[in-house]
């Protein structure tokens, strides 16, 4: 990488500045940071108010009633989600790790959502969504295994409403994705799918800069 100069670095300073800024926009309640604690506790990584702020935007936006998400971990993302979603609305959660799945209904009551607000399903990402109904869903959030991100956009195109919103966090992959040298199979599954996202014509892809990337793209009619 060529050394920056003068008002190069000044730039790059403030887009890094402007976009830490951006995600740590939205505070967060109490039940949120319960969810991030036991998190951190297990070792995963949740996703930044920034992108969960994104999350509730696009599910408000969406007036979504049934929202599919791969990956509950401890709820930080569906209590966002829950947020934006209808107050009738129904968010279906599945991970492969029940005891993770238990923190989130905690951390989902402790948010005052009632229980039938949430349908928690314990398994493997890709032998649940095939039992999901087709264009039952008004927006998919994948936060799960980045080998399978292109199985998870097969099944989020058939469980989608025309109009639906699919989501895919992390694509940024810390750096990895844009990085010219040789990567992992996960980052190289990631360049294919947003490769794929961009040039399908069932398609309205943007990608944005919160978290460590969020990819959305509405389904056309």
């Amino acid at each position: 990488m060529r050394q920056l100069r003068g008002q190069e670095r000044a730039i790059t300073a403030n887009r890094q500045t402007n976009w830490a800024f951006a995600d740590a926009y939205v505070a967060e309640d109490e039940a949120l940071r319960w969810a991030r604690d036991r998190a951190e506790e297990a070792g995963l990584r949740s996703v930044s108010p920034g992108t969960g702020a994104a999350l509730r935007l696009l599910a408000a936006t969406a007036d979504a009633k049934a929202v599919a998400e791969i990956g509950t971990g401890t709820g930080v993302s569906g209590i966002y989600l829950l947020n934006g979603m209808r107050p009738d609305g129904v968010l279906t959660t599945v991970d492969p790790e029940p005891e993770r799945q238990q923190f989130a209904r905690e951390a989902f009551r402790a948010a005052g959502f009632a229980g039938n607000r949430a349908r928690f399903i314990p398994g493997h990402a890709l032998d649940v969504l095939p039992r999901l109904a087709d264009g039952g869903y008004d927006l998919v959030f994948c936060d799960g295994d980045l080998h399978e991100c292109l199985d998870y956009l097969a099944e989020s195109l058939r469980l989608l409403r025309p109009g639906g919103i699919v989501v895919f966090e992390g694509v940024f992959a810390d750096g990895r994705t844009v990085d010219s040298t040789a990567q992992a199979v996960e980052v190289q599954r990631l360049r294919e799918l947003l490769r794929e996202v961009r040039e399908s014509r069932s398609l309205l892809p943007t990608l944005l800069p919160v978290g460590d990337g969020l990819l959305c793209a509405v389904r056309r009619s």
